[in-house]
């Protein structure tokens, strides 16, 4: 069991190193970079849209105006609060929560 944790440790740690150490020559402004950064976005916003229009699981149980409802209130706390992720994210699920609890879902 042990051999098993260092070795999954070592060949994690390869590629971790070798990150730091190339990542120090990269530009952040580059349009590499920018285009990572768009690709990545759009990933997140399909995965939420997946969750909010076709959800499973207990998700369901919430009807399609609340699911929305949420992330357009995550959305607007997000937006009112020099973009912070937390912060939008804890409004969303503060809405959904509130919103079940209020249905008796």
């Amino acid at each position: 069991m042990l051999l098993a944790i260092v070795a999954a440790f070592a060949a994690n740690e390869v590629w971790r190193m070798l990150g730091v150490l190339l990542s120090a020559r990269l530009d952040e402004d580059s349009a590499l970079f920018a285009w990572v950064r768009m690709v990545a976005t759009a990933l997140v916003a399909g995965l939420v849209a997946k969750l909010v229009l076709s959800p499973t699981g207990g998700f369901a149980l919430a009807p399609l105006w609340l699911r929305l409802a949420s992330v357009a209130a995550g959305g607007a706390v997000y937006g009112v609060t020099r973009r912070s992720l937390a912060l939008g994210v804890g409004a969303a699920e503060i809405t959904l929560i509130a919103g079940m609890a209020i249905l008796g879902t």
